[in-house]
């Protein structure tokens, strides 16, 4: 409810990731424009990026500065307002949040710690990688959680590339051989993305190394890639990484992770010199018994069928940072882009059906499907998920096309259908005159 009769409601999100964004987006046009309530965005960074798209940021074969979205941007073009600051805190008492203060680059504080009161609190920051506490990973492995995370990888790849091109002798045995701890989407659309980008590099100059100078493994605990998808499309991947060369193991749990290597619970060494780690995610440990709220062993709020927090009508979870019961099914809502889209839309309900007191609607997840990108060689997928029990395989051109839609359905949420078309017809047009790969 809201505060008083004359205060506008305040409506805080947290997190600007696929269903914030969304969410904060359709409310400040629905309420924010209209002067019905106050919509606010709380996130740690100053602009967006579809999360699907970091493997390829990390590859460069995407720019993500071609991609991101502003969110002050976003915000004046909305009806909402955009916070910059990081969440470390709340008060349901006096319901407001705490957002920790800001720094700079040489350690200066540009911004206070400040407290934003709420009426209606939407947590949506997403998720981080799980490292399951092994010995190693945190200090061997580079991570694909965020976008600087993902531009991080892509200098380093390019700096080992420069290296052995430069170093005036044959490339090392091992020198660029490349480890992903993970057969998840992420994991093996990584794989695709820099075999991609072996051919790239030698095609752009950087030919004193070779395709087959680098190595690239895929380690995964599972008995098949893709464990969560259906075992027809888990098997069309890994032929399809093999046609590639990946090496791809199964039934290797990983044990410890050093300088050189990453060791497993078999006994296999697998040495790499750039390691990847996406295999588990966790919700952000600030939000562990945050005020009380219950959550589970992977840090994500604990919510009723209407995204609801267990413990607190007004304060809604959304997204990977959830754990929602998938009806009919024995587990919860998995951590996809189509779900966090699902939940926007209907918070977005839930809200404003609560701020004209009618009843609010509860949330069944529909799964339409999953597509996986293996670059430019393939996409395979299935369609309508468990309405047709995974039976329904797409793979090719048109799973390619399906593939691209979701990201422009992402779009279309945000800007509308002209807009997003103006943006594509740009692209293609900027696409034409510069390179495939990102070379600096």
């Amino acid at each position: 409810m809201a505060s008083t009769e004359n205060k506008l409601p305040k409506i805080v999100v947290v997190g600007g990731g696929a269903g914030g964004l969304e969410l904060v987006t359709s409310l400040g046009r629905k309420l924010g424009k209209k002067g019905k309530a106050e919509i606010t965005l709380v996130d740690s960074t100053h602009t967006h990026i579809w999360k699907p798209l970091l493997h390829e940021v990390a590859a460069g074969t995407i720019d993500s500065h071609e991609d991101e979205i502003e969110y002050l941007g976003q915000a004046m073009c909305s009806g909402f307002r955009f916070r910059l600051g990081r969440m470390d805190g709340l008060d349901r008492v006096n319901k407001h949040i705490s957002v920790a203060p800001t720094h700079n680059a040489k350690g200066d504080e540009i911004i206070p710690r400040r407290n934003f009161d709420y009426d209606y609190l939407v947590i949506a920051v997403g998720s981080i990688s799980h490292d399951f506490g092994i010995k190693g990973v945190a200090d061997h492995c580079l991570f694909l959680d965020t976008t600087t995370q993902a531009e991080f990888f892509q200098s380093q790849l390019l700096e080992a590339y420069l290296r052995a091109h430069t170093q005036g002798k044959p490339v090392d045995k091992g020198q660029l051989d490349i480890a992903i701890v993970g057969a998840g989407a992420t994991g093996v659309e990584l794989s695709a993305q820099l075999h991609e980008v072996s051919h790239l590099l030698t095609a752009y100059g950087l030919d004193e190394v070779k395709p087959t100078d680098v190595k690239i493994s895929i380690i995964e605990a599972a008995n098949r890639v893709l464990p969560g998808l259906p075992e027809n499309l888990s098997q069309a991947t890994e032929n399809e990484l093999s046609k590639l060369g990946v090496d791809v193991l199964t039934n290797e749990r990983v044990i410890e992770v050093t300088s050189e290597a990453i060791k497993t619970e078999s006994g296999k060494v697998i040495p790499a010199a750039i390691k990847v780690w996406a295999a588990g995610i966790k919700a952000p440990e600030f939000l562990k018994d945050i005020d009380g709220l219950e959550t589970n062993w992977m840090n994500q709020l604990v919510v009723q069928q209407t995204l609801q927090t267990t413990l607190d009508d007004d304060i809604y979870a959304i997204g990977d940072c959830c754990a929602c019961k998938w009806l009919g099914q024995d587990q919860n809502v998995p951590p996809r882009a189509q779900a966090a889209h699902q939940m926007a839309s209907l918070v977005h309900k839930s809200i404003t059906h609560r701020m004209a007191d009618k009843s609010i609607p509860e949330y069944t997840y529909h799964d339409y499907g999953s597509l996986v990108s293996l670059g430019r060689y393939s996409t395979v997928g299935n369609m309508m998920g468990s309405l047709s029990k995974g039976s329904l395989k797409v793979e090719g051109f048109i799973a390619r096309i399906m593939y691209l839609s979701l990201y422009k359905m992402h779009q279309v949420a945000l800007f509308g259908l002209f807009r997003v078309a103006m943006l594509s017809l740009s692209h293609i047009f900027r696409r034409s005159v510069h390179p495939k790969i990102k070379l600096h």
